[in-house]
């Protein structure tokens, strides 16, 4: 089976909504719905329930296991750092550097007699997100590509010298989530394409302190985004 993870904005959609199913996994409890062959996966839970640094992660994760899920789009709404990926613009994550501490972000804790270091030289599956990018370019949508997305721990946004450091670090978007979620998922063996989409300047790069996309500009970017990753799933 084939998966999408949506959280912000994102899990509003109603794939994700209507007749959620849970599932208890060794890790606790998961929730998703099942339509035309396609798992949706609400990262926060439904109704958007569990901040950031709460969700559990493992649980949503060992549940595509267990549903037999062999492929993910995982998707996020983040901030801009750089304009390599600006506001009410959608894209591939490249990479990732993860910040966020006090998280059960590995299945390798210790609670198995298996010690592994899995590599992480490609952190996303490249051939599934270019069968994104390619569809995206089919359906007549333009894309950023290579953006590097830096996690932090949340549920607070980041302060503006924060937002210089992560800009010298090398980060273009700012998020709460990517990190933990796609290390379990490589972990797992799960095939993963992260996508983007900006929904604000990062702090101390908008004259106005943090204004977000309105409500019609998301709701426009997640039907774009949606739409592609369905088809993109279809193919596979």
């Amino acid at each position: 089976m084939k998966a999408i993870i949506g959280g912000t904005g994102i899990d509003k959609d109603k794939r994700f909504l209507d007749g959620t199913e849970h599932i208890v996994t060794r890790y606790g409890e998961a929730y998703y719905t099942v339509l035309d062959d396609i798992v949706y996966l609400p990262r926060h839970s439904p109704g958007h329930s569990v901040p950031p640094h709460m969700i559990n992660y493992k649980a949503n994760v060992q549940a595509l296991v267990d549903l037999g899920v062999d492929s993910v789009i995982s998707i996020y709404a983040v901030g801009s750092i750089t304009r390599r990926l600006s506001p009410g613009r959608f894209g591939l994550v490249k990479d990732f550097i993860d910040l966020a501490f006090s998280r059960a972000n590995t299945f390798y804790d210790g609670s198995t007699r298996e010690v592994r270091h899995v590599p992480f030289v490609e952190p996303f599956d490249r051939k599934l997100g270019a069968l994104f990018a390619r569809t995206a370019v089919e359906s007549g949508y333009s894309l950023a590509v290579d953006s590097v997305y830096i996690t932090t721990n949340g549920p607070r946004l980041e302060t503006p010298a924060e937002i210089v450091a992560y800009r010298n670090l090398g980060a273009d978007i700012v998020g709460m989530t990517l990190g933990t979620e796609a290390a379990l998922l490589k972990e797992a063996g799960i095939r993963n394409a992260a996508v983007a989409y900006s929904i604000n300047w990062a702090a101390g790069l908008d004259a106005e302190g943090i204004s977000f996309l309105e409500d019609e500009s998301i709701e426009r970017l997640v039907g774009e985004i949606m739409s592609i990753a369905v088809k993109t799933l279809s193919k596979l």
